[in-house]
């Protein structure tokens, strides 16, 4: 029978179809194969890309060969660093200048890489670029929110192919970012402990969803997920900024990753996916309710009418049996 489930922290219904159910292997879809001809985040087009604003480098000049990853301003930015906000009314209607950041990490000079592929080092590297890119962009007053997020595969809007993520910092705090932080905080005021705390506690003792864990960090199904095999990689330990980690931390979040993007590729044969990381507002780290997070979620389902007209998620897939999949167990 379909089963009805809510999300903890922001109230979301979505509709767990075990009529629709399907086998893990029914989601695999031909991989995504990187193409590679005259692609300007390869090695040797530095100058096909703007001026780097952050590189992995050893002794060589910025902007040429010789990184491991660079960080660069978008090409074509959804919003851009120059000006004032200047808001203003226009009856009920309000607005302000398109003030803000999109920058892009390109995560390895290997066009053929990936998430899976690169070594924990180097991905330990893109994650503290993240982390470094957040606590500058921390300094900016105009700036409320960074979001890190991937697009991988074209069905995931990727419009290239070399690995590569993304950051837009926005002057406005993100309509899911604000109900995220809305949920974690009437939890707190209830019961004076942080939700997303709360989840991982109950997951790891009753591992129905856990898909793996190391001494910092747990990756598991949750309980209400809106996607196929959608996934979170959370810190144990509390913390509501990612740019709060440390270099230690970083490194095993990145082995986390990497073993979990292993998982999801040989259950799914590559799949294109979306990751996003939600972390708290620029200027209030430290909050006793919130918890950073990353979430992971293949591109296995298209959004349809009903979703879109009722906000309720239709997902064939049982987070049980998409973690246990993960896992490795046979189903």
């Amino acid at each position: 029978m379909p089963e009805l489930r809510k999300d903890p922290v922001v109230g979301r219904w979505v509709i767990i179809s075990t009529e629709r159910a399907r086998r893990p292997t029914d989601f695999a879809r031909d991989p995504v194969r990187a193409k590679g001809s005259n692609c300007v985040f390869c090695a040797g087009n530095e100058d096909k890309t703007p001026p780097e604003i952050l590189a992995g480098r050893g002794d060589t000049p910025p902007n040429g060969p010789g990184w491991t990853y660079r960080v660069v301003p978008n090409k074509f930015p959804a919003l851009r660093i120059e000006g004032d906000l200047e808001p203003s009314g226009e009856g009920l209607f309000d607005r302000m200048n398109g003030v803000g950041a999109h920058e892009v990490v390109i995560e390895t000079p290997d066009h053929q890489g990936s998430l899976a592929t690169m070594s924990a080092d180097a991905l330990a590297d893109v994650l503290m670029a993240y982390r470094d890119r957040l606590l500058d962009l921390k300094k900016d007053p105009r700036l409320e929110y960074v979001l890190v997020f991937k697009n991988h595969g074209e069905a995931a809007g990727a419009s290239l192919e070399h690995p590569h993520s993304q950051l837009i910092a926005t002057p406005i705090i993100p309509i899911m970012v604000t109900e995220e932080l809305d949920g974690s905080a009437r939890y707190w005021q209830m019961k004076e402990r942080c939700v997303w705390c709360d989840i991982i506690r109950q997951e790891r003792r009753e591992r129905h969803r856990v898909i793996l864990e190391s001494k910092g960090f747990v990756a598991l199904a949750p309980f209400a997920p809106r996607f196929p095999f959608e996934s979170w990689i959370l810190p144990t330990r509390h913390r509501s900024a990612f740019e709060e980690l440390e270099v230690d931390e970083l490194r095993d979040l990145a082995t986390v990753l990497r073993d979990f993007m292993r998982r999801l590729n040989a259950t799914l044969n590559e799949p294109p996916f979306n990751f996003m990381l939600p972390t708290s507002p620029l200027h209030d780290a430290g909050l006793e309710y919130f918890h950073w997070h990353l979430e992971i979620i293949p591109k296995l389902a298209n959004v349809a009418g009903f979703e879109w007209g009722s906000g309720f998620f239709i997902n064939p897939m049982p987070p049980e049996q998409a973690a246990a999949a993960l896992r490795g167990e046979a189903g």
